[in-house]
């Protein structure tokens, strides 16, 4: 399995725009055969930090998820958003109870 976290951070004012593209991603994201889970999380000390926390069945998953209309549309409406560039890193599973 692969894990990806992305890290986000937005302009103060498209805090509740993000949130609602990002979902919209999300919700489309879990539904591919690639991907196990799909988090969205939003940082309590500071609402303009998100991190996404995306689990892969393979190391190929990601680039099927990228090439999904869903991505490009998420990808296209909030990189005007964001406060400086998402950075991302990637991870092996070692323990990841599946539900």
């Amino acid at each position: 399995m692969l894990i990806v976290q992305v890290f986000a951070r937005v302009h103060p004012e498209f805090v509740d725009a993000f949130k609602a593209a990002t979902l919209d991603n999300a919700t489309h994201s879990i539904q591919e055969p690639g991907i196990v889970r799909f988090d969205v999380l939003q940082q309590q000390d500071d609402p303009t930090r998100f991190t996404l926390v995306e689990a892969y069945t393979t190391p190929d998953a990601p680039a099927a998820h990228k090439a999904t209309a869903h991505y490009a549309r998420w990808r296209d409406a909030v990189e005007p958003m964001m406060a400086e560039p998402r950075t991302n890193v990637k991870y092996g599973d070692v323990f990841v109870p599946v539900a």
